[in-house]
């Protein structure tokens, strides 16, 4: 038991220590929320902001559009997919259990994010 938390608390020493503050933020909990950002259509991993995220096993994200055409939230395996979010409009999804979710907007191919669920 003790070479366990001791094993645990060099990794968390070794995982601070190598992170730096100039990298984008993940945010990670239960209930994550996701901006279509203005002007997205012409972006790619920017579309959607925060990207990539990381939500809890039984989390939920929800995406915003925050931008002025329509767009989706569409998983590239077919996990997922919002259907069409219009201006303002909101799509969310209770991720069930962990893995690593690529997705796109159907529309607009080039917009892309990740959800990972731990």
């Amino acid at each position: 038991m003790f070479i366990r938390i001791v094993l645990a608390a060099l990794l968390l020493g070794f995982t601070t220590a190598c992170s730096s503050s100039s990298s984008p933020s993940t945010p990670s909990g239960s209930a994550v929320s996701v901006s279509i950002v203005s002007g997205a259509s012409t972006m790619t991993t920017s579309a959607y902001s925060p990207n990539p995220i990381t939500v809890a096993a039984g989390g939920t994200v929800t995406w915003t559009n925050n931008d002025s055409t329509a767009h989706t939230a569409t998983a590239n395996g077919g996990t997922f997919s919002s259907g069409t979010i219009a201006p303002n409009g909101k799509f969310s999804m209770t991720f069930p259990s962990a893995g690593s979710f690529p997705y796109r907007c159907t529309f607009h191919p080039g917009m892309v994010g990740t959800v990972t669920v731990q």
